[in-house]
């Protein structure tokens, strides 16, 4: 690996309705790609799904005639199902995420009582990162860092200069992500933060959500510098304890994400949707008081 820091392009898409922003990031120095945390559309009163959001970043990708080496998922998300195997079926790539998806799929398939054939193992996706694995999109530097504390199985991801951490961190006048799921951890999650702030300074960091507080515009792009020195959640006057406690009691003050039971039984499998029973019909399970 070279030391050289390239400054890849970095297509927005948002999903109005579960509030979350996927990227297709481009080697500035080759045709290759990867798509950042993508979306499934889902109308959770009906059942439906489709694939609007999706179709919109493969008409970006093949209008510019990029070449898709990755689907990257940061985490397991529980706001949104993830469109990575329709996007591979359309456009290529290996769909990769943090090695301790295994983690998140044994406390899961146990809540969903998922049958002996749901496999824990995270064979359900192409690559599984190690923390700190080196690798490339085209001749682009990339690095997979672990980051938990949201869930086990977060994952930062830096593309050149680019940095994409999921829901560890949101704008800073936002804060940080909760930490309260199943394998979740505060003071977990403050230690994962400061692996983020550590890199340089000057790097771009994208946001999976943002909350728009304060009824300020939209937005999903900031630095490390910003967040080192205004997040008002962990800058850098902010001690652990601090953050800590802070976190632990807003915490306690948040409903579970909307579609958090279909997005889990469907992110858990790469994406795929549990296998159809004997009508040819994929089902949900709504396991009765398991968030309370």
């Amino acid at each position: 690996m070279t030391n050289k820091i390239t400054k890849p392009n970095v297509a927005a898409f948002f999903d109005k309705d579960s509030n979350t922003f996927s990227y297709v990031v481009k080697d500035p120095d080759s045709f290759s790609c990867a798509i950042i945390d993508s979306v499934l559309d889902f109308d959770y009163a009906s059942g439906g799904t489709s694939y609007k959001g999706a179709d919109e970043i493969i008409d970006y990708v093949t209008t510019q005639k990029l070449n898709v080496e990755w689907l990257i998922e940061t985490h397991v998300h529980a706001d949104h199902l993830s469109a990575a195997p329709y996007l591979q079926a359309k456009l290529g790539g290996q769909i990769g995420i943090g090695k301790q998806i295994t983690a998140v799929q044994d406390t899961f398939s146990t809540v969903f009582n998922e049958s002996a054939d749901f496999k824990r193992d995270g064979s359900q996706f192409d690559h599984l990162f190690s923390d700190g694995e080196q690798y490339k999109v085209g001749s682009m530097d990339c690095v997979a860092i672990h980051t938990p504390g949201h869930t086990p199985a977060c994952f930062t991801h830096t593309l050149g200069d680019a940095v994409f951490v999921g829901d560890t961190l949101f704008m800073p006048d936002a804060g940080t992500a909760r930490a309260d799921f199943p394998g979740g951890d505060a003071g977990i999650l403050f230690d994962s933060i400061q692996k983020i702030l550590a890199l340089p300074e000057d790097n771009r960091i994208f946001m999976c959500h943002d909350y728009c507080p304060n009824g300020r515009e939209l937005e999903y792009e900031t630095t490390v510098k910003a967040q080192r020195e205004q997040n008002i959640h962990v800058k850098s006057d902010i001690s652990k304890s601090v953050f800590v406690d802070l976190r632990e009691a807003r915490d306690k003050t948040l409903a579970m994400p909307r579609l958090i039971l279909p997005s889990l039984q469907v992110n858990m499998r790469a994406g795929h949707m549990p296998e159809p029973e004997d009508n040819g019909l994929s089902y949900f399970k709504i396991p009765l008081n398991a968030f309370k």
